[in-house]
Order: structure tokens, then sequence, then C-alpha cells
């Protein structure tokens, strides 16, 4: 136990805990969706879209946050713009704007002769370095995905059943998906600190994976998802602490290892017979019917 708890004695390992910890809660409620509906490309893309901004606004002295939230307006409206145009599929669209935005942001690193630290930090994260403001912006970031989620809970299943099924029930699917992008630029700008660019779909997909293993309740999945998620948090710190190794990559492989070995625990426990588990087919999207919409919603 003392070797458990020692490493959280010091003020900012702490820190890291709780800011981590908040950062896998949003995750999880956001992650849910981006597995339901099938968005992880384009949570991909907003992660490495952020860099021009970020790069921008650690070269002029200014906080990243809004650096990271500028890039991600940026990216979400352009491809949004794109896709209402018809010409392009929403794929080739993220797909145009994520290059460009990554090619940009490279651009701007590799002209700044004092940018390796910050490159890394940007790349990788570093949740060690996350101050008490930062905890307190987390915890409005997570205030506020948990309302818009809970407020367009049925917008967002409708969504995922059918667009026009939802439209006719009067659902606001319309809406529901600019929030739901909105939601996954939040998750990914608030999640940057902690484990950077490169590594945040990990932690925005992992918890939910290994939490829709066990139930098709979407709620549920969440709750679960939450748990993984700082249960990850607080191995990936752990392991920094007593191997040191780099925290943020530490927390996206223990993300990753959990969602592995749930779905290694689920096929065991299907071989039993007296044990009774959802299967694939029952999880969303599922048959496009007013009926479905109104059960799950």
């Amino acid at each position: 136990m003392p070797l458990l708890l020692e490493p959280f004695a010091s003020d900012f390992m702490l820190r890291a805990l709780i800011g981590g910890s908040l950062c896998a809660a949003i995750c999880a409620v956001v992650g849910t969706w981006v597995v339901i509906r099938g968005m992880a490309f384009l949570g991909e893309a907003m992660a490495h879209g952020m860099l021009p901004g970020v790069a921008l606004a650690t070269l002029a002295g200014v906080p990243v946050i809004l650096g990271a939230t500028a890039s991600a307006v940026v990216m979400s409206l352009g491809v949004s713009a794109l896709a209402r145009r018809g010409r392009l599929s929403h794929d080739t669209s993220i797909g145009l704007f994520f290059v460009g935005m990554l090619a940009a942001g490279v651009i701007i690193i590799s002209h700044s002769r004092s940018f390796a630290t910050d490159a890394t930090a940007i790349l990788f994260g570093d949740v060690l370095a996350i101050e008490g403001s930062g905890v307190l912006l987390l915890a409005v970031a997570l205030v506020a995905t948990v309302l818009v989620a809970a407020a367009f809970h049925r917008s967002f299943v409708g969504l995922a059943f059918d667009r026009r099924v939802a439209e006719v029930m009067g659902l606001r699917p319309r809406l529901g998906q600019i929030l739901l992008v909105a939601l996954v630029t939040l998750a990914v700008v608030a999640s940057y600190q902690a484990v950077g660019a490169l590594l945040v779909i990990g932690l925005l997909l992992a918890p939910a994976v290994a939490a829709s293993s066990w139930t098709v309740r979407i709620p549920v999945i969440m709750a679960l998802a939450a748990g993984v998620g700082v249960l990850s948090v607080t191995l990936g710190l752990l392991a920094s602490w007593h191997l040191g190794t780099a925290a943020g990559a530490s927390i996206a492989l223990a993300a990753i290892a959990c969602a592995a070995a749930s779905g290694l625990l689920r096929g065991v426990i299907r071989r039993s017979p007296s044990i009774s588990l959802p299967s694939p087919g029952d999880r969303l999207p599922a048959p496009s019917s007013q009926k479905a919409v109104r059960a799950h919603a």
C-alpha cells in the first residue's frame, strides 16, 4: 500500500492525479459517443489539427489552451464547411484539414531553433506540470461536458440510429451533430496537457471500448469508462514514478492495456454458459425505427 500511496504525497503528483482523472471523466462521456458514432478519425484529426495553434501560442508566450482552442475551432468549422458543400465526403474533408493543419504545425515548429522541449510537451503531454488553475479549468470543462451530454442525450441517440427518423421525431439531429463535434473538440483540448496531441485519442477511445464490452446502456458505459480512465491515469502515473517513463505515454498505454484486458476477460466469461453478456449485435447503431430511438433515448 505505501508503494501505491507514496508518489501521491507530492503536490505535483496529486495535482496530476486529479487533473488526469478529470480528463479521463471528460473523455469517458465524449468517448462513448465517439465509439458509438464511429468518430475516431475526427478525434484523431482534432488532436493533430490543434498543433499549429499550440505552437503559435507557445512562441507568442500566451496560454497554450487558447491556441489549442483556436486551432480546434478552425478545424471543426472548416470540416463542417467542406462537408456542407456536398462535393466531398465527411471523412475526405477531415483528412484534408487534418493533413493541412498538421503540416502547418510542423512548419511553425521547424522555424524555431529552441522548440525541442516545447514540441515534446505538445506531442506527448506534461501531466506532471498541471497547476491548480489547470485543475479548475478541467473541472469546469467536465461540468460543461456532462450538462451538454445530458441535455442533448436524445439528439445524440437519434443521430446514432437514423438522422431522418430523429428529424421526424423532433430530436434536432443537426444541432446534435454540431454539439457532438464541439464536445469532441472540448475533450481533445482539455486532455492535451495530460497526454499530448499524439496520444489523446487513446484516452478518448480505450476506456469507452473497455466499458462497452459489459453493457449496452449508454449512461452505464460512460460511468464504467470514467472508472477505467481514472484507473489508467493512476497506473500510468505510478509507472512513471517507479520506472521513470513518460507520464502521458504511460497513461495512454495503461488505457490501451485496460481495453485489451477487458476484451480478453469478456471472451473468457462468454465461454461460461451460466453467464449472459451483451453481444456486439446488441449495441448501437441498431435498426432505424422510431421505437428503437425511443427505447434508447
